[in-house]
């Protein structure tokens, strides 16, 4: 069993991997707080939590489509006196369709919940985990990371953007006892296919999607053993292989193929 040296902060814990992901702490008897937007669920998940596994759960409901709220969670987690030993990233969310018809509210939410507010998390939590020479950090990316994404161009981008950060900062925290694992699912069943609007696109429909439970917990061993970057699903690895052997024009055509509505 774990023996934990602070809490995990898990954004987007309300639903789905970041929900599963939570279980997988508690299961561990990891402390932990869970951020999302809605304190209703945040509070079920908490007491769900508390009474299956006995361990200290706590919420705080922050919406990080809005600037600054990383900052919030870092006071209420100072005003606690909340150490952080592991920091998820799981927050984030898509929309499907041309870029150029696409909402532009929407595009800039996007941006900022899924690039932004982890960036600002990470660089926040992280002089502390220096401080104690230990600590963990896992950024939710996607197989999205490895090609540009027709259909689903910004949301591709920001995924991208999450693995080569992961990496880089993976590298820069060499031999200081802390971690970086860039978790990329494929296409999993949850609510994101109904968020982002893609439930009848080529990828998703009638098919036999992972669950958020099956991706949480290979994640979460991919962290606890420090796994830069952990592909979940042999399928997925492969073709994240591939990609990058293939020329870039016909990956581009291949994946606007794939993301077509049926």
């Amino acid at each position: 069993m774990l023996q934990p040296h602070g809490f995990a902060l898990i954004t987007g814990a309300s639903s789905g991997i970041g929900e599963a992901l939570s279980i997988n702490f508690a299961a561990n008897k990891i402390p932990v707080v869970l951020i999302a937007r809605s304190t209703n669920k945040l509070e079920q998940l908490a007491s769900k939590l508390k009474n299956e596994y006995k361990i200290e759960a706590l919420i705080f409901s922050a919406d990080l489509s809005k600037p600054n709220e990383a900052y919030r969670i870092l006071e209420f987690c100072e005003t606690q006196q909340l150490p952080i030993q592991y920091l998820v990233n799981n927050a984030g969310f898509g929309d499907f369709g041309e870029f150029a018809t696409g909402d532009i509210k929407k595009t800039e939410e996007m941006i900022t919940v899924n690039i932004t507010a982890l960036t600002q998390l990470t660089r926040l939590f992280l002089p502390q985990m220096l401080a104690r020479k230990t600590g963990k950090i896992m950024q939710v990316a996607s197989t999205a990371a490895f090609q540009p994404g027709p259909l689903m161009a910004v949301y591709y981008a920001t995924k991208a953007y999450v693995l080569h950060f992961s990496e880089a900062l993976s590298n820069e925290l060499e031999n200081t006892g802390i971690t970086v694992t860039a978790l990329c699912p494929g296409a999993t069943a949850s609510n994101f296919q109904q968020v982002a609007d893609m439930e009848n696109s080529k990828l998703v429909k009638g098919k036999r999607l992972p669950t958020s439970a099956q991706v949480a917990n290979y994640g979460f061993k991919a962290m606890m053993n420090g796994k830069v970057v952990a592909v979940h699903g042999l399928n997925n690895y492969l073709l994240a292989l591939s990609v990058r052997l293939a020329p870039r024009s016909w990956v581009v055509k291949l994946v606007r193929f794939i993301q077509n509505k049926t």
